[in-house]
């Protein structure tokens, strides 16, 4: 039996932080991936296309160490999986993580022993590990979604999935490919296996409002522009609603007039980026009157972009723009203009089953020689119910969360003791920059498990009924927003039986702020025990 303070499942940005700061207070503590190395996310995700959708460093990068940053140059605005990933590798160097980090390990049954006040823990590698606390920073989007489609496991050809993209080159030339799912995944990999693959059939599930990413190579004097002002744009970050380094506009899309809207439009679109939704206007996800001018526009320039006047309708999007994951895309739209790439629109011509060798649709048959899914994840609670940890009495969070995902400050779990979530469902998670909120979170748990170390604390978890509490500030803080009007991941839409229930909380710098004031209270709402 291995005993540790602290066990952490997951090697990528939150997983490493968390080490690395817990091995700073001395505690014994190791992370856990099943993963063939560090990067978490970065590690699993390698599509062709896979890139940051977030500018490089400092904003999508730890910002805790500028001299983690003094010998890494980021070669483009939206950097790729591989660059991303050599700058963790980097950093698991840099601090010297690696002889903490069990690679190729999966965590199975944790399970929270109420007599010991620990979690005991069994690996894939035939370990028993005790743990006073378990972190888990597994990743929001990491349980890969096949859905049930019928005839997909009889599918002989060659069948991958965005999310679990083989370690091998994957070839494309002279091949029949079919792409099932047109979200963040889809879009960044369908230009790029439309350029190689002999014909490409899209299946697309919901057409979407993508906006250009503006990639391009990232010159050296803006590098360095970065790391001279590392601290004012660390203190940008600080401020900002969602960590992003963009000036915000102060203004309503209502207030000028449709000439004045098209030409501002006009200059975030070549601008590029996601400074389209921020730097534009202040109401675009507020006012259901501004953001119609906003999805117009866009509608508008897919209608100038695709030269197919049938194509064009089967793209058209008709929800409120930025209430589903908002995509930025290298050339998506402009791919329909290829000869090879065909489009065809579930809604209108659903899948009736997949054979060995084919889709078909209501509409006929679509021969293939490789299918890719890319159809997403189980986002941000899809991890954990496979983990399915049994916590006090017994209870396995699977029942727990059965009807309603229950948090207290999307950080800990009621009846779970000394188990604490980065980036778990009800916190900002994917709405707020990863990197950055991943250290905020790992600081707070640290600081928590600190008060533990100096009152003799043996365990922690939420008191009774706060969870109900929190969900009510979840839902006040998205209920002044219009992402609640549609359906999405963000609230599980995409998973087939799973309960609907918007989960991450839109409070930004307030939702931090409210950690702060929870632990600067003695950790309120929470009870503990003696050790």
């Amino acid at each position: 039996m291995k005993t540790l303070d602290v066990a952490i499942i997951g090697a990528g940005f939150a997983g490493m932080y968390a080490l690395h700061r817990m091995r700073g207070m001395g505690l014994s503590v190791r992370a856990f991936d099943g993963a063939g190395g560090v990067g978490g996310t970065w590690w699993w995700n390698r599509y062709p296309g896979a890139r940051v959708d977030f500018p490089s460093a400092p904003y999508y990068a730890y910002s805790f160490s500028k001299e983690l940053n003094d010998d890494f140059v980021w070669k483009e605005t939206q950097p790729t999986q591989a660059e991303v990933l050599s700058y963790l590798d980097h950093c698991a160097d840099k601090l010297d993580l690696r002889s903490d980090i069990e690679l190729e390990t999966w965590i199975y049954d944790p399970r929270f022993d109420e007599e010991t006040q620990r979690w005991e823990i069994e690996t894939s590698r035939g370990d028993h590990i005790s743990a006073q606390f378990l972190v888990c920073a597994m990743g929001s989007l990491f349980d890969a979604n096949t859905p049930p489609i019928p005839g997909i496991e009889d599918f002989s050809g060659e069948l991958y999935h965005t999310g679990r993209w083989p370690q091998d080159e994957v070839i494309f030339a002279g091949k029949r490919v079919g792409v099932i799912g047109t979200g963040s995944s889809g879009i960044q990999a369908i230009p790029v296996i439309a350029s190689e693959a002999g014909h490409l059939t899209v299946f697309q599930r919901t057409p979407q409002y993508s906006i250009p990413a503006g990639n391009r190579p990232l010159e050296a004097e803006e590098w360095q522009a970065a790391i001279d002002e590392w601290d004012e744009r660390r203190a940008a970050m600080d401020e900002s609603p969602f960590g992003l380094p963009y000036k915000f506009s102060e203004r309503s899309a209502l207030e000028d007039t449709p000439d004045q809207r098209q030409k501002v439009y006009e200059e975030q679109w070549q601008r590029g980026g996601l400074h389209m939704l921020f730097s534009a206007y202040n109401d675009l996800l507020l006012d259901k009157r501004a953001n119609d001018t906003i999805a117009e526009f866009i509608r508008g320039k897919i209608r100038e972009i695709v030269k197919d006047p049938e194509t064009v309708e089967k793209l058209l999007p008709d929800y409120l723009l930025g209430t589903k994951r908002q995509v930025i895309d290298n050339g998506y739209f402009e791919t329909y203009n290829r000869d090879n790439v065909a489009l065809v629109d579930l809604r209108k011509d659903p899948i009736h089953r997949i054979t060995a060798d084919s889709v078909i649709t209501e509409s006929g048959e679509h021969p293939l020689d490789m299918l890719v899914l890319a159809t997403g994840f189980d986002a941000l609670t899809g991890a954990y119910l496979k983990l399915n940890p049994t916590g006090r009495g017994g209870a396995r969070l699977a029942n727990t969360w059965r009807d309603r995902f229950s948090t207290y400050l999307g950080m800990v779990i009621p009846g779970f003791p000394n188990l604490f979530m980065i980036h778990g469902p009800q916190s900002p998670s994917v709405l707020f920059n990863m990197p950055l909120g991943a250290e905020r979170e790992g600081d707070w748990i640290c600081d928590c498990i600190r008060h533990m170390r100096e009152n003799d604390l043996g365990a922690i978890e939420p008191a009774e009924g706060v969870e109900e509490a929190w969900a009510e500030n979840v839902d006040q803080a998205a209920s002044a927003t219009l992402f609640h009007n549609t359906d999405s991941w963000y609230s599980g839409a995409n998973i087939e039986g799973k309960h609907r229930q918007f989960i991450v909380h839109l409070g930004g710098q307030q939702y931090f702020q409210h950690l702060r004031d929870v632990a600067d209270a003695g950790y309120e709402g929470f009870v503990t025990e003696k050790a």
